[in-house]
């Protein structure tokens, strides 16, 4: 949105009523034919504002699209989402991360949160497609890391934690953590994360932190068998919720615990990860590259692997698998 729109923009929004073309004219400086140009970008971002000849114009509603205004006006955090970058329709947040930590020092990119309303490309973990309709939240932030490589992985709970905890908080539902990277609401997949780092030897370029959430898609345009297994915030509070204010949440909330590991403080993550938990103390089938085999998930290590405590009494770390639960 360029500024001299978010100019009109704020004038609208602290009006208590009308106001002329005229008077906006006027204020900054421009012709009331820019001023009615601007209305209409604004109108085609989905700002709902009404106009008469004798009044004025009037903001009625805010769009519903995760501009980085709108976003940044909720935001309360000091590096997380400071940058944003907004597409309305790509292939990947995640490629246009890396396209970006390719042509800038990642140092200045770190806490850069790159937001697509629809992805048409979208990966998870192993390759996977990742499902990415319009009325989700998809997004990668973009980091430089400042921790051991032994414990990055300890990012992906910092972000599921966040997740979980915004979502308890905005709507007062139990969405839990499923090991490795999945947020559930019962037995539903709402959400999930990945992951990916740009390192060699031990030195780590950047990471990113992908991000998809079941906001107020419509089950009904998922494949057959994806609607028995997701569900979506909007099927579960019943409306339509406010994306924008649950994604400002969600920065905040990552932000501190982001910090929590910047400041060595794992345990703190790890005890709050264990709290949030949907896969510990149940029994679970794991299906790595190389086998297959069940038990019951005891507990999680400091470095984010599974540990399982299989029929024959042998206890197994896991680091990286699917995790089915019974």
């Amino acid at each position: 949105m360029k500024d001299t729109a978010i100019s009109v923009l704020k004038i609208l929004e602290e009006a208590s009523g009308p106001v002329s073309g005229e008077r906006i004219a006027e204020q900054l400086g421009i012709t009331r034919s820019a001023v009615w140009k601007q209305i209409r970008e604004l109108r085609k971002l989905g700002y709902r504002i009404s106009s008469s000849r004798a009044e004025g114009y009037r903001l009625e509603a805010a769009t519903s699209r995760l501009l980085p205004y709108e976003i940044q006006k909720k935001l309360r955090t000091q590096v997380i989402g400071r940058q944003i970058r907004h597409f309305d329709r790509t292939a990947s947040t995640s490629w246009i991360g890396k396209r970006l930590a390719g042509e800038t020092d990642p140092e200045q990119l770190h806490g850069l949160v790159i937001i697509a309303e629809e992805q048409t490309g979208g990966v998870g973990r192993l390759g996977r497609a990742w499902v990415s309709p319009a009325g989700g939240i998809w997004a990668t932030i973009v980091l430089k890391p400042r921790i051991p490589l032994d414990n990055l992985f300890m990012i992906t709970m910092a972000g599921a934690i966040a997740i979980a905890r915004a979502i308890r908080k905005e709507y007062n539902i139990s969405a839990l953590i499923k090991w490795p990277n999945d947020i559930f609401i019962g037995d539903k997949k709402v959400a999930g994360l990945l992951l990916e780092l740009a390192a060699e030897a031990d030195t780590v370029h950047y990471a990113l932190l992908g991000i998809g959430i079941d906001a107020n898609i419509s089950l009904a345009d998922l494949p057959s068998d994806l609607q028995k297994t997701i569900t979506s915030l909007k099927d579960e509070v019943g409306h339509e919720v406010d994306r924008v204010a649950l994604l400002a949440r969600i920065l905040r909330e990552f932000e501190l615990r982001y910090r929590q590991l910047e400041d060595g403080e794992y345990d703190s993550i790890i005890r709050e990860w264990k709290t949030l938990s949907l896969t510990l103390e149940h029994r679970v089938v794991i299906k790595t590259i190389n086998k297959t085999f069940e038990g019951e998930a005891i507990d999680i290590d400091r470095h984010g692997a599974l540990i399982i405590r299989k029929d024959n009494g042998e206890v197994e770390r896991v680091i990286a698998g699917d995790c089915f639960q019974f």
